[in-house]
């Protein structure tokens, strides 16, 4: 190892905003490379100081390249050895080296070791809550982003720029990403819902809105020991004189499987669903005195009322707002609305960063 990457490497550790020593130690970045296979040369930029470099830069208020080099040649001035050129070509070469697997696993990761600190007394019922949701981030108009992800079909060519739609899954107690999907604008909540069921441990609540409640994704969801807690859909007609009442404003009520498949499965997936399931329906009333009172429904695969009461599940769907907070965060408090990278690789990249320094900061808090 060279002495300018000896002395990246202890300035990074110690400095740029986030201790990156005690929550991405190089050890953890050497094993997760070590698993992947992935071997490199000994240069200025290696993959552990062009990591961190990437976690600083998307973390700054000044997001350039050159901004992040300027940085690296700051912190290896006056230790007497031979200053990096300003071009900022090397450190981008690095950053397109930098595997997306290798971001990815250090992502999931970083969620997971989070979700083995929570202790019991911050769980739900004692048990896990998974937040979901969806959004939408743009890319510079580049012809491989706009091929890849293309802006609006609305908007006129060249008065538009990409968008990539992105489902999320956030920890209720810890507030850390723990998995994501990307896809392209058109993309339904539901379809990257789909996605990120397998990263769902058994005996996870999944929390989300009404674009998420669907017959197929409820059996889904308990065939993998877990549970949901959704708004219903608006076009699922329901009577409240239907079903076995078990409290207030509370019931059992049971579904039919579609009896046509649906947009988005296919027919190998509609054919296995079994033709009933039992859900648990809970409505209540949002009265905001000057404005019209909203009736909110609530479905759920949670039907024991002695251990989730009726007020339980009401104050715990209260708590999906959390979600958009935390997109917010990623988004507008981080910056991820715009990214900045000009290929898609290298814009899928970019997310994975930001969700990663985004867990870092969670796990400070």
């Amino acid at each position: 190892m060279t002495l300018r990457v000896q002395i990246l490497k202890q300035t990074f550790s110690q400095s740029l905003g986030l201790p990156f020593k005690q929550l991405l130690p190089e050890s953890v970045i050497e094993q997760v490379m070590n698993e992947l296979k992935i071997k490199y040369n000994q240069r200025l930029f290696d993959p552990i100081v062009t990591l961190w470099a990437f976690l600083s830069q998307v973390l700054d208020t000044d997001k350039s390249c050159h901004n992040a080099v300027s940085k690296v040649i700051a912190y290896l001035a006056g230790q007497r050895v031979e200053i990096p050129s300003t071009d900022t070509s090397a450190y981008c070469q690095a950053r397109s080296r930098l595997p997306e697997k290798l971001l990815e696993k250090l992502f999931n990761q970083s969620g997971k070791s989070l979700e083995e600190r929570v202790v019991k007394e911050y769980l739900w019922c004692g048990r896990n809550v998974k937040v979901i949701d969806g959004s939408t981030v743009s890319m510079p108009d580049t012809l491989e982003n706009q091929k890849e992800y293309p802006q609006p079909n609305t908007q006129k060519a060249g008065c538009g720029f990409p968008i990539a739609k992105i489902g999320v899954i956030f920890s209720l107690a810890t507030g850390a990403a723990v998995a994501l999907c990307i896809d392209v604008l058109n993309t339904h909540d539901i379809k990257l819902a789909r996605q990120l069921y397998q990263f769902l441990n058994p005996l996870d609540i999944l929390l989300g809105d009404r674009a998420f409640c669907a017959y197929a994704d409820l059996v889904a969801i308990k065939k993998i020991n877990c549970d949901a807690v959704f708004r219903k859909h608006r076009a699922r007609k329901t009577s409240m004189l239907k079903g076995k009442i078990i409290g207030d404003c509370d019931k059992l009520v049971t579904w039919y499987k579609p009896k046509s498949c649906p947009k988005g499965l296919s027919q190998d997936e509609f054919d296995p669903l079994p033709q009933t399931i039992t859900v648990r329906e809970i409505y209540y009333y949002i009265v905001i005195p000057g404005f019209r009172t909203e009736r909110v429904s609530i479905i759920t695969t949670l039907l024991d009322k002695a251990i989730y009461s009726t007020l339980d599940i009401v104050g715990l769907y209260g708590k999906r707002w959390d979600v958009e907070l935390d997109l917010r965060h990623l988004k507008t408090t981080l910056g991820m609305d715009v990214l900045r990278c000009k290929t898609p690789s290298m814009v899928r990249k970019e997310i994975y960063v930001y969700l990663l320094a985004y867990n870092l900061l969670r796990s400070l808090m």
